[in-house]
């Protein structure tokens, strides 16, 4: 059985219709902290279980029979929890239950020496899952296309998109790599280890979203800089927890350092199409 978890997130969602796609529902099944949010998908025939990080044996119910299981990443670090704790429970029970692969979130910019602190517990993560002796693959996913649009909401909206010094982002859209993710967990292609960089097609900084942005408003938007500072300071006055500042801030350093801008034909290949642009990202965010 195909296992997907966190498939009542964005990602999971769309890597279970994918998957669909693909395969029969019997085949499928999901892992979800809250069942009852998916009684559309088990009406569809999907196995839907109550499966949770935190308890072991939870994942044991929910990933009875796996064979290839999809480990969509923790956020827990936003929150001040353990992302890697959470992981380390993940793939031992992967293990105990004989599956053949893990699949597992990771991101383009995975590294130790990240600026980013997510980029920091995919490397970890990866290392747990070159150490644990099952078959793995690492989705190097390029940064989230929609990430851009939720951190610059006000920016957009006011016609000012303000911050520190960034740099290029090869930005991809959840819909494409879920799509990606599926393809691969289904078995048409196969990757030992990490994957290349999951991406767009084109890298494009925040001045760059600025300008596509007045295009297709008719109105100009801006790109102002600011003081490292002076965003942790606003971040402060918005209320933000430390956990977040730091991976906003390490956002902007990885950017400033080309961590997110490496741009790789994989994903096309993969999709056997051209990634979704910015520019159609932001005609529908914008419209």
């Amino acid at each position: 059985m195909l296992i997907v978890t966190g498939a009542s997130g964005k990602l999971g969602t769309l890597v279970v219709e994918a998957l669909l796609r693909l395969v029969p529902a019997e085949k499928v099944g999901v892992s979800v902290r809250d069942p009852e949010k998916l009684t559309a998908l088990a009406a569809r025939g999907v196995r839907v279980r109550q499966g949770d990080y935190t308890d072991a044996d939870s994942l044991r119910h929910a990933w009875e029979g796996v064979s290839r299981v999809l480990l969509v990443s923790s956020n827990a670090r936003t929150s001040g929890t353990d992302p890697l704790k959470q992981h380390e429970t993940a793939i031992t029970v992967a293990k105990e239950l004989g599956a053949e692969r893990i699949f597992y979130t990771s991101q383009a910019s995975s590294s130790a020496q990240s600026q980013f602190p997510p980029a920091r517990d995919h490397a970890a993560t990866e290392a747990m899952l070159a150490a644990s002796g099952l078959a793995w693959t690492a989705l190097r996913h390029g940064f989230y296309a929609e990430s851009a649009m939720g951190m610059n909401a006000q920016g957009f909206a006011s016609g000012k998109l303000v911050g520190p010094e960034d740099g290029k982002v090869a930005w991809a859209t959840h819909e494409d790599l879920a799509e990606a993710d599926a393809r691969l967990l289904a078995g048409q292609e196969v990757f030992e280890g990490a994957t290349p960089p999951l991406t767009g097609s084109e890298s494009l900084d925040l001045a760059d979203l600025a300008q596509i942005a007045s295009t297709l408003t008719n109105r100009m938007v801006t790109r102002e800089l600011i003081s490292e500072n002076t965003l942790l300071q606003n971040l402060e006055n918005s209320g933000m927890s430390a956990p977040v500042k730091s991976v906003i801030l390490g956002y902007y350093r990885a950017a400033q350092a080309g961590e997110f801008a490496v741009v790789d034909p994989t994903l096309a290949r993969i999709l056997g199409r051209d990634p979704s642009l910015m520019r159609d990202v932001l005609t529908r965010a914008l419209a």
